[in-house]
């Protein structure tokens, strides 16, 4: 597959050749759907707790005979039918995280970016570097590319100046190419790759 390479200002810069295993594969929205999850549930942190009713504060004396009262039998004002008692069966602090294959993630991968590619939502430029950190003016650039929400993916470290200057701009994520993944590819319109994105992309699942 061929795409064209594009500059920042919009420009041409030729063209690149990526591999059909990665960018042209029929994309499976169950596979991308399984991975999403998976990272979304790694991600939740899980802090969420009540008090039962051994943590509750309180008196753990019989306040009421168990014969004779009328009423029904009863222990201490901790449980949960009361005022002030422990919560039965509420939530405590765990992980929501879950096992998936590393075959699975890889694939996950893959068909994300295949999707991307599919609907035409793959820009390459030749690099992504800024003079200065200026967000107007880069800002000028993104707009000359027609990117309202983007993720962009740099090689194996990001330009400094350009990590501060897209700081400031809404919708817009800069990612080195060890960062990518498939929720963050999926929740911006465009994906932007530079020359080095892809040719650190292509070895990886080589």
């Amino acid at each position: 597959m061929e795409l064209q390479v594009k500059t920042l200002e919009g420009g041409a810069a030729g063209s690149i050749t990526v591999s059909d295993e990665i960018f042209g594969l029929e994309p499976r929205t169950d596979l991308i759907h399984r991975v999403v999850r998976w990272q979304l549930a790694k991600r939740q942190a899980g802090t969420h707790k009540t008090l039962g009713r051994s943590e509750v504060t309180g008196s753990t004396k019989k306040f009421v005979r168990q014969k004779g009262s009328g009423g029904a039998r009863h222990g201490n004002k901790k449980a949960p039918q009361f005022r002030g008692g422990g919560k039965a069966f509420g939530p405590v602090v765990r992980d929501h995280g879950h096992d998936l294959p590393k075959k699975v993630r890889v694939l996950g991968l893959k068909h994300a970016l295949s999707a991307k590619a599919k609907a035409d939502s793959i820009v390459v430029v030749e690099d992504a570097k800024a003079a200065e950190a200026k967000t107007k003016a880069l800002k000028s650039q993104l707009n000359k590319l027609g990117l309202t929400s983007a993720l962009v993916i740099d090689g194996a470290e990001v330009d400094n100046n350009f990590a501060l200057a897209s700081r400031n701009i809404p919708h817009l994520d800069v990612l080195p190419v060890q960062g990518i993944n498939v929720y963050d590819i999926l929740r911006a319109n465009t994906l932007v790759l530079t020359k080095a994105a892809v040719s650190a992309l292509e070895e990886r699942f080589k």
